[in-house]
């Protein structure tokens, strides 16, 4: 994937927006400024619109039936939906990295009220920056006192990876799910630490300096291996590497059983296998092969399908394991077809959409071929026969500017996509990447938070805030009938009963809506 920098000209104060436009066009009729073209209009049209809300009354609505036997009579009964059973989620690379305390108390005021999920760091580069120190303790380099009085955050090698000890425990107070994020991944630049190459034997390091001469390789890019590897086969790659590659299959395994050991099923769900899709497509994953030549380098053979029978091995079985990846074509579903039938136990499919250059949002308002509802609804219908769940696990949306065109934008986006997403059947969450503006990594756009710098509240998040907490949640006060029995649709989720008893005292209950 390539990623752009966001240049922002300010055209317009947040606060202006966020107090003067916190309601979010739905259709051309309602945009009157013409924030939209008629052309984008056209795809989102009023048909679409219907079936979108047809969708979510029969996918994420179900009835619920309580029987309230010791009720006083013309009782009213008050349910109100405590959270929902659909994951709402962000990653939580940020914690306590804003620079003041003000804006951390902000931040973290957003789990557990818009966001019901939060995404954990586990990129092995940061998370063991060498062998054995793994930063599952809080240290003062994570602190706050320590990111409020750093002068540059970004430039400190573990800016968006907190320890994770300290997550865990936050998501537990929030009692939002937490979510860890990678345990395998090819990538060198982002994920596996330098120090895995000291594993090599002299031979083997000499072998890699010249295969590798640019070594750490870059993200996706061909020029990090020279002529002569790239024509060797697997096999005869597998004869210069056989120690290197057993020991970090090793290495792996262990760093696997380490985290599950530790936690001990404290993280719900897992992304096992991040981004290993195009290797798929590519012919590098072989079967029960030592080896794999993948985009990035050098991996264990067949290390989507080890990768997640570790985990399987070495989690509980409540754990919902994870495969995730952005290259959503065919191959993708290919890969996870055939790790099902080779017996790799896979819970949710992941699936990525980033809209990292600004200009993609620009096309898409003007009504361009691009995220329209024709195009996700083909290929999340595709994959329907898999019968997993489903989770879009980073989301990406930039405003193309930051003047009140560009924000609205970018809420505009959200809004119709977060629908349309809401709406499929086999859809279970989905996640917001970065969250503040201009945190994310370094070459990453600067504008697709949905709060700004300062922790103010773009137009984005209230299009959010209004679907999560407003639009798709259930609050009723209705009455029993003689004999006691209450009926109700709501979205799935937690609810809260309350009504009064014939001894004039107020009862509660919980209800789950399933």
């Amino acid at each position: 994937m390539k990623r752009y920098v966001l240049l922002a000209l300010c055209a317009v104060t947040i606060s202006q927006l966020s107090n003067a436009q916190t309601s979010i066009p739905h259709s051309q009729k309602e945009d009157t400024k013409g924030y939209m073209s008629e052309a984008y209009w056209a795809k989102w049209n009023d048909e679409e619109l219907k079936r979108i809300e047809q969708d979510i009354e029969r996918f994420r609505k179900a009835d619920g039936e309580v029987i309230l036997e010791n009720i006083a009579k013309n009782s009213e009964v008050k349910i109100e939906q405590l959270s929902h059973e659909f994951k709402f989620g962000a990653h939580l690379f940020n914690y306590n990295q804003l620079g003041k305390t003000e804006y951390n108390e902000r931040y973290k005021e957003l789990y557990g009220t818009l966001f019901n999920s939060g995404t954990i760091a586990f990129y092995w580069r940061k998370f063991e920056t060498e062998p054995g120190r793994v930063r599952f303790a809080t240290e003062y380099w994570d602190s706050e006192e320590f990111w409020n009085n750093c002068p540059n955050p970004y430039d400190q090698p573990h800016w968006r990876r907190p320890s994770t000890d300290q997550l865990v425990e936050f998501c537990k107070e929030k009692g939002i799910r937490a979510h860890g994020h990678v345990l395998v991944w090819g990538n060198r630049r982002w994920h596996q630490p330098d120090w895995v190459l000291d594993m090599m034997t002299p031979a083997e390091r000499e072998a890699y300096n010249r295969f590798f001469p640019n070594e750490p390789g870059r993200f996706n890019d061909e020029d990090a291996k020279s002529e002569e590897y790239k024509k060797m086969s697997h096999d005869e790659v597998a004869k210069v590497f056989e120690h290197y590659i057993d020991t970090l299959r090793y290495t792996y395994d262990k760093r696997i059983e380490l985290i599950a050991n530790h936690y001990k099923g404290q993280i719900e769900s897992w992304d096992v296998v991040n981004e290993s899709a195009v290797d798929y497509q590519n012919g590098a994953l072989i079967d029960n092969h030592t080896v794999s030549k993948t985009r990035y380098g050098l991996m264990p053979g067949d290390h989507d399908y080890t990768a997640l029978k570790s985990a399987e091995k070495y989690f509980p079985a409540e754990v919902k394991l994870n495969i995730n990846d952005y290259h959503l074509t065919p191959a993708y579903k290919e890969q996870v077809e055939r790790l099902i039938k080779r017996g790799c136990k896979i819970d949710i499919m992941g699936m990525q959409m980033h809209l990292f250059n600004p200009k993609q949002c620009i096309d898409i308002a003007e009504g361009k071929e691009l995220q329209t509802p024709k195009q996700v609804r083909g290929y999340i219908e595709s994959l329907k026969d898999l019968k997993i769940p489903l989770h879009l696990s980073e989301i990406t949306i930039a405003a193309p500017s930051t003047d009140e065109k560009g924000f609205m934008i970018q809420a505009i986006i959200a809004q119709n996509l977060y629908r349309l997403w809401f709406s499929m059947e086999y859809m279970m969450g989905i996640t917001w990447w970065n969250v503040i503006d201009n945190c994310g990594l370094k070459n990453e756009p600067a504008t697709s938070g949905i709060y700004t710098r300062d922790m103010q509240p773009k137009p984005v998040y209230h299009a959010l805030n209004n679907l999560i907490n407003n639009e798709w949640k259930t609050n009723i006060t209705t009455k029993a009938d003689k004999q006691g029995r209450v009926a109700f649709r709501g979205f799935k989720g937690n609810y809260r009963i309350t009504w009064t008893d014939k001894k004039g005292n107020e009862q509660t209950m919980e209800y789950y809506l399933e």
